[in-house]
């Protein structure tokens, strides 16, 4: 394992971020990435310079980007902006917040969809089916889902992007029952996976909360270390994020970690601004993704 720069915490603090989301996360205000920042980030997450050269010809070949120079005095080019790879929608992230300052109460509406598609658009089925779990609609029984989120607008335009609009049903109810439970905590409880989606939100508020107190050490983190902190959080943050419904507070346990972990990402997100240097985190374009708190 390359070794990080001094006083950073070791790679495995932060698994599963792959080279492309690096290369994505280190995406500038201007579309550029200086290949010595990204070498040196790369090292500090315990990637090899291999991996980072082979993973570059790779986004070079498929034309995300062009590059000027070799090795370590290279700069990429994006030839479009690729931070949707490694972001949650920024209108998604500012829903979170609004409902974290209670400034989105549910109105106790449940958002139903069924559809019956049949086997020959079985592709436009899969995608619509895949575009409600990927909104925070949880299944029910065949063909039928639900959100506590008003999502149906999202959802129409979905169906008629894919040419199954005839085949979607919309409806809400303030009544919905599963088997005898009716109580809308209680049925937030058995229809998503709040255990491990609080896992994943936990998982985030630890890391932030580490990286803020090196923040706040006496010992400023050099900038390679903040850009390797801000890579790490736009990870853990997007890790716990996708996979959560943005359930109303009103649904969920409390205190709530999600809520926890959005501020501390947010605190944590101040402080890596705090330094205004050319290096800062602050110039890259996930910054400004993520900076909604």
């Amino acid at each position: 394992m390359t070794d990080g720069p001094a006083g950073a915490e070791p790679a495995s603090a932060q698994p599963g971020i792959g080279t492309r989301t690096l290369v994505f996360g280190l995406v500038r205000e201007d579309g550029s990435v200086d290949c010595g920042g990204l070498y040196a980030v790369a090292g500090a997450l315990g990637m090899t310079d291999q991996q980072v050269r082979l993973c570059v010809k790779r986004l070079v070949a498929e034309g995300r980007f062009t590059q000027e120079g070799r090795g370590r005095k290279a700069r990429l080019h994006a030839t479009a902006d690729p931070t949707g790879s490694i972001a949650p929608d920024a209108e998604y992230v500012r829903h979170a917040y609004r409902q974290d300052r209670g400034l989105a109460p549910w109105d106790g509406t449940w958002h139903l969809f069924a559809f019956a598609i049949p086997e020959t658009a079985r592709q436009a089925r899969d995608a619509l089916r895949d575009a409600l779990l990927h909104l925070g609609a949880a299944p029910l029984q065949g063909g039928l889902y639900v959100s506590a989120n008003a999502i149906g607008d999202i959802v129409e335009a979905h169906a008629r992007h894919l040419g199954v609009l005839p085949s979607l049903t919309r409806l809400t109810s303030r009544d919905l029952r599963v088997g005898e439970e009716s109580e809308p905590a209680r049925l937030a409880a058995l229809l998503w996976p709040l255990r491990q989606i609080a896992e994943r939100h936990e998982a985030l508020a630890a890391l932030a909360a580490a990286r803020l107190d090196r923040l706040a050490g006496p010992d400023l983190p050099t900038g390679t270390e903040r850009l390797t902190y801000a890579v790490e959080l736009a990870s853990a943050f997007t890790t716990a994020m996708e996979p959560d419904p943005l359930l109303p507070p009103e649904l969920l346990p409390q205190p709530w970690p999600g809520a926890r972990a959005r501020a501390e990402a947010a605190r944590c997100w101040e402080a890596l601004a705090a330094a205004d240097d050319d290096e800062g985190p602050d110039r890259l374009r996930l910054f400004r993704l993520y900076d909604l708190g």
